[in-house]
């Protein structure tokens, strides 16, 4: 069975980033899918450059940007807006179940 790959990418000090990491936990324990999960801390601006970083928090679902935003020319050490709000459980877990 092959495993659906999750990555969250946050610098502290973002307000949402808990928020979205809590609930892609509380989605993959609902998924009942094989998850390979991952959360990358970043701390600098030279590293988000690196891993083209779109803001915190970033959600990725097998190396896809959960609102489908494309990478970044430049990664920013910035907070990410989400014009709908951080996405809730339901929908984190219906996207999920996309990829298996």
């Amino acid at each position: 069975m092959k495993s659906v790959k999750i990555e969250i990418q946050y610098f502290n000090g973002c307000p949402n980033s808990q928020t979205m990491i809590d609930r892609v936990k509380e989605a993959i324990t609902n998924s009942k899918i094989k998850i390979d999960y991952k959360e990358i801390l970043v701390e600098s601006s030279e590293y988000a450059d690196k891993i083209k970083f779109r803001g915190s928090p970033t959600l990725l679902i097998n190396n896809i940007d959960f609102e489908e935003l494309p990478e970044p020319v430049q990664g920013s050490l910035s907070c990410r807006y989400y014009p709908n709000g951080i996405p809730d459980m339901q929908l984190i877990l219906k996207r999920i179940k996309e990829f298996k």
